[in-house]
């Protein structure tokens, strides 16, 4: 399964759950494929040692026509990683929208798929909608929407469902979306109002599980680390062991 992480508003835990649901596959026997897709880098940040050139990182996808396989670093105890570079942010600028563009993404993990052995795949998404974030959602079998438990992040997810609605007649199907709550605080009432609001809007696409406000899951990027390897006893671990188990129940993974 193709799953892509995507959020038009910053702050909510994309980058945070695609580290860590990679992470909880690696640890559950099925190490995933990790593709940064935001300008940003922040996930490549993480890992350590990505190259800084850019005609090594998901760039050189666009760019030079080189294939993804050329492009995997091994990332210890969660799987591979495809980086980023800030250069992507000129694929808007150099490739338009045509459907070519919008469809590359998809085509190049076909081929990629064709000729390694079955995984999960993870896309962490830049929080603006371009050529990159379409290719992603273009791309997916589902689009995992992190919301983190305040009002603004209501008014992003029906930007998003609105974003989705003019799509999926281009797209000839319903993109298949889960909504998971993160930065969920127990002892704030908006965090329950949040989580009704999203339930009444969006019913079964709304995730059971919730991320929790939580120290180790907010510590562990900045050490290089996914919150098992940081404190695997931690409630932020314990999280996302659920949440994986949540995507697996429902055929998501």
């Amino acid at each position: 399964m193709r799953i892509a992480i995507f959020n038009q508003k910053g702050g909510v835990g994309k980058t945070t759950t695609a580290l860590n649901l990679g992470a909880a596959l690696n640890r559950a026997g099925t190490p995933p494929l990790l593709l940064d897709l935001d300008p940003q880098g922040h996930l490549s940040s993480i890992h350590g040692q990505a190259p800084m050139e850019a005609n090594r990182s998901l760039f050189a996808f666009y760019q030079d026509l080189r294939g993804l396989d050329q492009l995997e670093l091994d990332w210890e105890h969660i799987g591979q990683l495809i980086p980023a570079h800030q250069q992507l942010i000129k694929v808007d600028s150099i490739f338009g929208k045509g459907p070519a563009i919008l469809n590359k993404l998809r085509h190049g993990l076909e081929q990629l798929e064709s000729t390694t052995a079955p995984r999960h795949c993870i896309i962490d998404c830049c929080p603006y909608i371009g050529v990159l974030a379409l290719n992603a959602i273009f791309a997916c079998d589902r689009l995992l929407i992190p919301i983190s438990t305040d009002y603004l992040s209501l008014q992003a997810a029906d930007h998003i469902t609105r974003t989705l609605q003019v799509l999926e007649p281009v797209l000839k199907r319903r993109v298949e979306r889960r909504y998971l709550l993160t930065r969920f605080d127990r002892r704030r009432r908006m965090s329950d109002d949040v989580r009704n609001k999203l339930r009444e809007r969006y019913g079964a696409d709304v995730l059971e599980t919730v991320i929790a406000e939580n120290v180790a899951v907010a510590e562990s990027p900045s050490l290089n680390q996914d919150v098992f390897r940081h404190n695997a006893s931690s409630p932020g671990a314990h999280d996302y062991k659920n949440l994986l188990a949540e995507l697996v129940d429902r055929g998501d993974l």
